[in-house]
């Protein structure tokens, strides 16, 4: 998407196809002298490596020609809810994730390979959400008792510990699922990801709690983002020659 805009931006300067609101790409990393840029694929295509090049490359030149004193790096999205509908089709489409673990494991390993090929860093959001997920205690589990066909506004089946925004009642008054999108939890845990990446500071024992947000379960995500960060560093040293 952002290098199509580049494009469009190159072929016709007022173009709004090429324009974030009223600036091109270019002014944007020009306009203050960043510290951090990041990039990152759409989730949707995250499992799949093809659709990282040549976008991926051609993003970090020009994000180092236009913001030369920033660090360049790439944000590892999620997977989707176990319950999302992408692994629950009928016909399931050829090389798509079936379920959420397959989802998790290509996409880090796309992302892994593409950080690697761009000598990058990565904020392992990704990677922590696996982790909480797969937590026996603190992991989400589906609601297998609800009953969707006699649901009434406001109910909703227990979503305990989802990191996702999940089931939720829209503005057309009907029962939808969002199994994309973080909710307030999976925010939390995604923000302690990045607090250590970019700043150094384990975010373990940190006393800021969001509002709605378990004490105890936000000390789990706490851990679980500062485990993260632990295994993606050992990860990188093992993988550096000496």
């Amino acid at each position: 998407v952002h290098w199509k805009k580049v494009e469009a931006h190159e072929k016709d300067p007022k173009d709004p196809a090429g324009l974030y609101g009223t600036k091109n790409l270019k002014d944007e990393l020009a306009a203050e002298p960043w510290d951090f840029v990041t990039i990152q694929q759409a989730s949707i295509k995250s499992h799949d490596p093809e659709t990282y090049g040549p976008f991926a490359r051609q993003l970090r030149d020009l994000i180092a020609k236009q913001a030369p004193k920033a660090e360049i790096l790439i944000h590892e999205t999620w997977a989707y809810r176990s319950d999302d509908p992408r692994f629950n089709r009928k016909s399931p489409v050829a090389g798509e994730p079936a379920t959420r673990r397959e989802m998790y494991e290509q996409l880090a390993k796309a992302y892994d390979a593409t950080a690697k090929e761009l000598g990058l860093r990565v904020i392992p959001v990704g990677d922590a959400f696996d982790l909480a997920d797969r937590d026996e205690k603190w992991g989400y589990k589906k609601d297998e008792k609800f009953d969707f066909a006699a649901a009434t506004k406001p109910a909703l089946p227990d979503q305990t510990h989802s990191l996702h925004v999940g089931w939720n009642w829209n503005k057309d008054g009907k029962l939808a699922m969002d199994g994309h999108h973080a909710n307030l939890a999976g925010q939390y845990l995604g923000a302690c990801v990045w607090l250590e990446v970019l700043f150094d500071q384990n975010p373990v024992g940190n006393a800021y709690v969001p509002k709605g947000l378990d004490a105890d379960y936000a000390k789990f995500l706490q851990e679980t983002a500062h485990k993260a960060v632990v295994m993606r560093r050992a990860k990188k040293e093992a993988a550096t020659p000496r």
